[in-house]
């Protein structure tokens, strides 16, 4: 090529140039971005480019961010931590740069922000100021089970995790017990084993149900069964690792009922650690039994003694 068409040339690459970095802002708003749940392969493209071009981003752990941009070869900007304990001036803060002109970008550890996540404090603080928020989605441990357990799924029921203690534990799983829909719940795994028999004590045995484990990672674990078959596979076992999801399918509908004999059984089991309030609910949730009739058999069974 002749000298002369070379400034030509350079004028064409810098035009390029521009126009690519011009095409790079992003407008002012808050942007949620999914990050993968194990998997690098699983950030979008677009959740990428987002991350790249932000202004600042808010992150439920900085560390965990920063090495995810470094693994995506993204520049860090500035990093604000916002989790479970973020207040108000740091969302404050926060809202103050999208109004000054700033694209936020919003990640959690892992999938998707907001999702069993604090995020949702700040989303609705930018949407009542009528400032921009978008979201770049991608990978959901929840829906991943969901996917992967062959149980329904026209109509679930995401509850988030379980309470720690037992007792609040099989409170919360009693008022779960008769919603008619497959159950997504996240859990702990030193609380697995424990869980586990909480839901099958609480929901029924013979539930039909689905562990699935370090979803989109190496050791990725599906286990499906009964929730009687589950606890006694997980109770035998010591606490897996990783993240982990139950899939519990809907409750069958049961037109006969209960035998009084699964009452008796069931209730026994519930009143050994519940209140007699408790574990009616427990019980009549679980079996879809009239809770008149449950409340009956709790008294023959003794169960005012733990009212």
């Amino acid at each position: 090529m002749a000298p002369k068409d070379r400034p030509v040339e350079g004028k064409a690459e810098a035009r390029e140039t521009i126009g690519a970095a011009a095409a790079s802002k992003l407008p002012a708003g808050l942007y949620l971005v999914a990050t993968p749940i194990g998997n690098l392969g699983d950030m979008t493209t677009r959740g990428a480019s987002i991350l790249r071009a932000a202004d600042r981003i808010a992150a439920e752990d900085t560390r965990v961010a920063r090495r995810l941009l470094a693994a995506l070869a993204i520049p860090a900007p500035p990093l604000v931590r916002y989790d479970d304990h973020a207040d108000e001036a740091t969302r404050e803060r926060l809202l103050a740069a999208v109004e000054g002109g700033e694209a936020v970008a919003l990640v959690s550890d892992a999938g998707m922000p907001v999702i069993a996540d604090p995020g949702f404090k700040l989303v609705r603080a930018a949407r009542r100021r009528g400032l921009r928020v978008t979201v770049a989605p991608g990978a959901s441990a929840p829906l991943a089970a969901l996917a992967l357990s062959g149980l329904p799924s026209d109509r679930f029921f995401f509850a988030g995790f379980l309470p720690a203690t037992e007792t609040a534990r099989l409170r919360a799983l009693a008022g779960l017990a008769s919603v008619p829909a497959t159950l997504l719940l996240l859990e702990a795994p030193q609380r697995l084993a424990a869980s586990l028999a909480d839901m099958a004590q609480a929901l029924g045995a013979d539930r039909e149900a689905v562990i699935a484990r370090e979803l989109t990672k190496m050791f990725e674990e599906v286990r499906s069964g009964s929730l009687g078959e589950l606890a006694a596979t997980f109770a035998s076992l010591p606490p897996p690792r990783g993240e982990i999801v139950a899939v519990i399918g809907p409750p069958a509908a049961d037109a006969a009922g209960p035998s009084a004999e699964d009452l008796d059984t069931r209730l026994r089991a519930a009143l050994a650690t519940m209140s007699l309030r408790d574990a009616v609910a427990a019980v009549a949730g679980a079996t879809g039994a009239n809770r008149r009739e449950v409340y009956a058999r709790a008294l023959a069974l003794g169960g005012q003694r733990r009212s």
